[in-house]
């Protein structure tokens, strides 16, 4: 049975930096596309990023792009989702997701290619 454990979220300060982790248990991520989600409390959730760990190809949506970098740890079967220069709208629970994709697919516009969902991780940027 596939499970992913999402974490790494907490309170920062606004211009500090996060860095989630996607780990995976029952399978491996070498041929997966994993997506990184947030839900903001009253609004609904969005794609942030996401990598096909396959190819290693990564996205990156607009509200973010420039802050944030994903990358993913073989070894450890997890994949990150590094962040920076957070701002107060940036608060929300982040999701991580994963499908099983072998030709390189990888999605962070739709959530519906994502099969397995992590429990998220309560992010928080205030001062």
């Amino acid at each position: 049975d596939v499970q992913l454990q999402a974490s790494g979220g907490g309170l920062v300060q606004p211009g500090g930096s996060l860095t989630l982790s996607c780990a995976a248990s029952g399978t491996s991520f070498d041929d997966w596309a994993v997506g990184w989600f947030r839900q903001a409390p009253g609004k609904e959730r969005e794609g942030v990023s996401c990598i096909s760990v396959s190819d290693g190809i990564t996205l990156y949506a607009d509200s973010m792009k420039g802050r944030v970098t994903i990358f993913s740890d073989h070894a450890k079967n997890t994949v990150y989702l590094q962040m920076n220069s957070l701002k107060p709208e940036d608060t929300a629970v982040y999701y991580c997701a994963a499908v099983y994709a072998p030709d390189g697919s990888a999605w962070y516009e739709e959530e519906y290619p994502y099969n397995y969902w992590g429990q998220g991780t309560q992010v928080t940027v205030s001062s």
